[in-house]
Parts: C-alpha cells; sequence; structure tokens
C-alpha cells in the first residue's frame, strides 16, 4: 500500500539502516551508562567528560572547548561540571588572562575514578561494538562514521590513538560547528 510522502521517504534500505542506528544509538548509551553507574560512580557523561579533560594538556580545556568536544551546548556542559564539581570530579580555574574565562580541571580524585572504572568500561564496549566485527568492519565501520560526522558538520581536530599518517582514518576529534 503506498505511504504518504512515498516521493519524499526514505529508501527500504536507508530506513532499515536508520532504524537499526536509532536502536543502536539508544540501547548503547544505556547499556554503557547503567554499567558504568554499576561498577563506579560515574555516569556515561562523567565518564566522557573526564576523557576528554584527560586526553587534554594539563587536564583542562575551557569550559567551551569541553562544550565543543562533548558536541554539548555549553549551559548544558556547565550545568553538568558543577553537578561534578559538587562530587570533587572536576574543578574550576580561573583564566588568568581572561577574567571572565574558566577552566575546568580533572582533579586527582575524578582521575581515579576514570581509571579504576575504565577496564570494565572498554571490555563492554568491546563486547557491544566490536564482537564479531573483524578488522576491515571496523575500518568500514569507521570510515562510514566519519561520513556522517562530516555531514554533521563535525570539523577534524587532532585526538586520541589514530594514525595521523592515514587520512581515511578518523583521526580526528569533533570540534564545534561553524
Amino acid at each position: 500500500m503506498p505511504q504518504p510522502f512515498d516521493l519524499a521517504w526514505l529508501t527500504p534500505a536507508q530506513q532499515r539502516a536508520w532504524r537499526l542506528m536509532l536502536i543502536v544509538m539508544s540501547q548503547l548509551q544505556s547499556d554503557l551508562n547503567r554499567q558504568l553507574q554499576a561498577d563506579s560512580p560515574l555516569s556515561f557523561q562523567d565518564f566522557d567528560v573526564l576523557v576528554h579533560l584527560q586526553e587534554s594538556p594539563d587536564r583542562r580545556l575551557r569550559l567551551g572547548e569541553l562544550a565543543a568536544s562533548l558536541g554539548w551546548e555549553r549551559s548544558r556542559a556547565s550545568h553538568h561540571v558543577a553537578r561534578m564539581e559538587r562530587r570533587a570530579l572536576v574543578r574550576r580555574e580561573r583564566v588568568s588572562d581572561d577574567g571572565r574565562g574558566a577552566w575546568v580541571v580533572a582533579t586527582p580524585e575524578g582521575l581515579e575514578v576514570l581509571h579504576a572504572s575504565a577496564q570494565e568500561h572498554v571490555l563492554l564496549v568491546r563486547t557491544l561494538l566490536y564482537d564479531g566485527l573483524d578488522e576491515r568492519d571496523v575500518d568500514d565501520f569507521a570510515r562510514v562514521l566519519t561520513k556522517i560526522a562530516h555531514n554533521l558538520g563535525c570539523t577534524p581536530k587532532v585526538m586520541w590513538h589514530m594514525d595521523p599518517g592515514n587520512d581515511d582514518e578518523p583521526h580526528t576529534a569533533q570540534e564545534q560547528r561553524p
């Protein structure tokens, strides 16, 4: 039976991929969050913040840089950082040359909790995302995600654990959208 908007709708293959992506996005974040909260005092978002800070020089980022690297609105990042500050996972420091600016800094306690929770988190990521995939599948997955990130307006920025000599690899992190 013809559906309204047949001409503008997704193809059957696109629809299948879209619906699978929605399921994966929802379930993956839920499972990762559940595991982190069961094994540590961190939420998935706390873990993400601490990873970004750990990978930054001096374990610090300006609030706007942190928000951009997470793909969050600045106000969301500010509220989340405030909650993490109350738990001594991060602290804010004034930017010496900018009276309005603030650094978000990972505390030793925050890094300790991050490191303590990382092993179980990584094991779950491997299980949920990579079990059953060979290296070619992983490369294809990364290639497709890189194209999607570009479609979303994410501009590459130097990042973690990737080979910077291979332009086909997603060796970059999200920067602020234009």
